[in-house]
């Protein structure tokens, strides 16, 4: 007799590569149109991977940082929007379980990975149009936010308002269908153009106590202080992500079609001796990020696993590591995505191709806070020994 053949169950990350081949087919043209990427967005949510980091006791897939941001990285080099929206899926589960009690962030968990939910942003700390009054048991939340990746075609989101008596920071869970809720398609900038990083209005929108992220709260504890630091780094995993992408396109295209300069007495363009200088500079730059990157990975994970026993100096060690990290990806992914064309070729600016979106993402993803002042707080560390102090970009 013979057996039955079970079928074969894949991992994450096999999953995610068979979904960014998948991505990869339409990344160029969608990049022209625009819009959000319902298709692909409901393929992630076929996928199981919206659960990836939810602990199994909640029922998601109970995956650590580094697989987390392996898979970011993974989508990050076919396609930097859908691996932008997916990054901040789990920056917004980790914001809920950092800033909430256990009985308001245990239920959204097991809801989100019943539900494949996808979770939208719209805290944006730096925005302060959006304002709270409050009512007896409840806020109203009124205001606009702009820079509200995720949003369109979410479940649920993450927004913030000021108190309108003390002017604290307020962050709340809502689901993102509510009354007084408006998503607006506005964003229509020349890179990551399909995040859906534009605007969201919110028209006395009624909030209840148990939405509010209070306990511990917003940058209340070491621990809580994480957050801004898995965003960071999610973007440094962005960035890497983009310039692997970036570099590998290059290659194919350039061993498929490049021709050696007419002065290079090459026969074939692996010969020609500038083009091996700029591979080599780009291997050189990109093993550098990715040593870094990979590093600071390990390094949230253990101070993860510490919770509520994590010290200031051990996050902010993390927060140098991660800084590091970033402006490293920052500089060579731009340098990379800048300089590919001078392996291609003129022919490479051929519009269909769009091969300049690489360069066009990462400059857009990278404006998100100034790498200047990453290098000020860095410069601060290695000559005065001072830790960045925790804020919602440090």
């Amino acid at each position: 007799m013979t057996a039955i053949q079970q079928p074969k169950v894949l991992s994450p990350l096999q999953t995610a590569r068979q979904l960014a081949a998948e991505f990869a087919e339409t990344a160029a043209e969608r990049d022209r149109h625009g819009g959000t990427p319902k298709a692909q967005r409901d393929a992630l949510r076929r996928s199981g991977l919206l659960a990836l980091a939810i602990p199994r006791q909640y029922g998601g897939l109970g995956a650590n940082w580094c697989e987390t941001l392996e898979i970011v990285r993974e989508f990050a080099r076919v396609d930097s929007s859908i691996a932008h929206v997916y990054g901040f899926q789990h920056l917004m589960l980790a914001t809920v379980r950092l800033f909430s009690r256990p009985d308001q962030w245990q239920p959204w968990f097991e809801q989100t990975a019943r539900n494949q939910w996808f979770w939208g942003n719209a805290l944006n700390p730096l925005d302060t149009r959006t304002v709270a009054r409050k009512f007896d048991g409840w806020r109203e939340f009124s205001g606009r936010k702009s820079f509200c990746s995720g949003s369109a075609d979410s479940e649920m989101l993450i927004a913030s308002a000021l108190d309108e008596g003390s002017g604290k920071l307020l962050i709340a869970a809502l689901p993102s269908g509510r009354s007084g809720i408006t998503l607006h398609g506005d964003w229509d900038n020349m890179g990551q153009r399909q995040t859906d990083s534009g605007s969201v209005t919110f028209e006395r929108v009624r909030v209840e106590e148990n939405e509010l992220l209070l306990e511990p709260g917003p940058l209340s504890t070491p621990f809580a202080c994480l957050r801004p630091l898995i965003a960071q780094l999610t973007f440094a995993n962005l960035f890497l992500g983009i310039a692997e992408g970036a570099f590998a396109e290059a290659r194919h295209y350039t061993l498929k079609e490049t021709r050696p300069w007419f002065k290079s007495g090459a026969a074939h363009i692996g010969e020609d001796p500038y083009t091996l200088r700029h591979f080599g500079e780009f291997w050189v730059g990109l093993e550098s990020v990715r040593l870094l990157v990979e590093r600071a990975n390990a390094l949230l994970d253990e101070a993860w696993r510490k919770e509520d026993g994590l010290g200031a100096e051990e996050r902010g060690r993390l927060a140098v590591a991660i800084a590091s990290a970033k402006v490293a990806a920052s500089r060579v992914g731009l340098e990379l995505t800048g300089r590919l064309f001078e392996v291609t070729g003129a022919r490479a600016t051929h519009a269909a191709l769009r091969l300049d979106r690489y360069w066009r993402n990462l400059r857009t993803q990278t404006l998100h806070d100034p790498v200047d002042y990453k290098l000020h707080e860095l410069g601060d560390w290695a000559l005065n020994g001072a830790l960045p102090t925790p804020t919602f970009y440090s």
